[in-house]
């Protein structure tokens, strides 16, 4: 039976949340017809969606629909209520988390975190914000249908909602999950069952999540997907995936656009970075094992703390440039030969890491040279190919060998946006259900 539930004020919206929830291999199903609905065919259904079709209606009607159907589908089973609404806030948003509030009664609130990174929506200092614009300055404030002409998330639910509404802050969100888990009790203790939270990256939506389930309160995701489907990762794991898993990016390639990815990254997520000193790698066989161990014991001493771990060659900062021709004349070989080293490097550094920690079931890797030796050190017969993350970006598994089935995304170094290296960790996460 469900363990998750989404109200939806339309189909494409409650459509968009499916598909985010079937991209982490959730079963999810999209209900047109409550008349038509057998409870016997959902047994095997992980995530139900039902669009109330009730965004421009009105206020009261909209609260009837949604009341009547969460009475239907709520259960003790479900772990994940989700009120989807908008992601330009438009619509019956109070009247809407209203009917789910009463419908599953007084212990529960409603958090919302109303961000979609991707599309370009986030919400900071109170304000939303689409593409860089207050929402108000869009063209949501001359939607014929349901205009919005403000752009403070929190005054739209005060607006709207009779519940009281309190407001948490990006500068909150600072102290951690155990400040924000605490901050949200002490909300709710004095009153507000609504709370409405800035959010503008995934990590602040995984922080969110944490701090929601660190809490204990019974809540309702009010969010245009991304929250439900980050919560839904958290909350509802399949039994054959209760092992903790973990996340290693290997980043050798030096052009000027993986730096500008890796400091996104290291900006978006909660990650524990260690440079690799590239030029000992070419130093010596001492000197070389001595770099390898020191990085691969650094990352393994942190690793339980972080869920992302990043080991990156120093060379993605110019001032750490090598010139190879002191090399190649020094070992008389090609400059494939004396690069080989260092990729070969990086790569037994990986090996050592999957080898002692047994909890790292996802790879990044950076660098077609290093992808290749890191292959070819864990002795698999090749990739299971299964998705495009981005162009040029390539999601697989690990075929045979010692870590078979182990979850790897490729990628060029000099391929993608800003945000590319950021999108294939989140992407990692999604699948191994972080």
């Amino acid at each position: 039976m469900p363990q998750c539930v989404v109200i939806a004020d339309d189909l494409t919206g409650a459509n968009a949340t499916g598909v985010l929830l079937k991209k982490m291999n959730y079963q999810a199903y999209t209900v047109m017809n409550t008349e038509r609905l057998e409870l016997t065919t959902m047994e095997d259904c992980d995530c139900v969606l039902y669009p109330t079709d009730s965004r421009g209606v009105d206020a009261q009607i909209a609260y009837n629909r949604v009341y009547n159907v969460c009475e239907l589908l709520k259960s003790d089973e479900v772990k994940v209520y989700s009120k989807r609404i908008d992601s330009t806030l438009r619509g019956n948003l109070g009247s809407e988390t209203d009917a789910m509030l009463d419908c599953l009664g007084k212990d529960y609130i409603a958090v919302v975190a109303p961000c979609f990174p991707s599309s370009g929506r986030i919400v900071i200092g109170g304000y939303m914000l689409v593409n860089g614009l207050p929402l108000h300055k869009t063209d949501i404030a001359i939607d014929p249908k349901t205009p919005v002409k403000i752009s403070e998330d929190a005054e739209l639910f005060r607006q709207q909602s009779k519940y009281d509404v309190a407001s948490i802050l990006m500068r909150d969100l600072m102290h951690g999950k155990h400040y924000l888990a605490d901050l949200m009790k002490k909300h709710v203790e004095e009153g507000a069952r609504i709370l409405t939270i800035d959010c503008v990256t995934q990590e602040d939506l995984d922080l969110i999540a944490d701090a929601v389930i660190t809490s204990k309160l019974k809540v309702v995701a009010v969010d245009p997907g991304v929250f439900t489907a980050t919560l839904a990762r958290k909350l509802i794991t399949p039994a054959e995936k209760t092992q903790k898993n973990r996340i290693l990016a290997v980043v050798g390639s030096v052009h000027p656009n993986t730096k500008v990815q890796m400091e996104e990254l290291w900006l978006s997520q909660r990650t524990h970075n260690v440079f690799v000193k590239t030029r000992e790698l070419l130093e010596g066989e001492e000197r070389r094992n001595a770099e390898i161990e020191r990085v691969a014991a650094e990352i393994l001493k942190e690793c339980k703390l972080n869920v992302v771990s990043t080991v990156t060659g120093d060379g993605i900062y110019p001032e750490n440039r090598i010139d190879f021709n002191p090399y190649m004349e020094r070992y008389d070989c090609s400059l494939d030969e004396v690069t080989g080293m260092i990729n070969h490097a990086f790569a037994e550094i990986t090996y050592r890491i999957f080898s002692a920690e047994p909890e790292f079931k996802g790879l990044y890797t950076s660098g077609g040279d290093v992808t290749v030796a890191v292959c070819e050190r864990f002795h698999t017969a090749g990739l299971s190919l299964m998705d495009e993350v981005l162009p040029l970006a390539a999601y697989g598994q690990f075929l045979k060998g010692e870590f078979d089935g182990v979850h790897i995304i490729t990628k060029g170094g000099s391929q993608g946006n800003s945000n590319a290296i950021n999108q294939c960790i989140t992407y990692l996460k999604e699948k191994l259900y972080i």
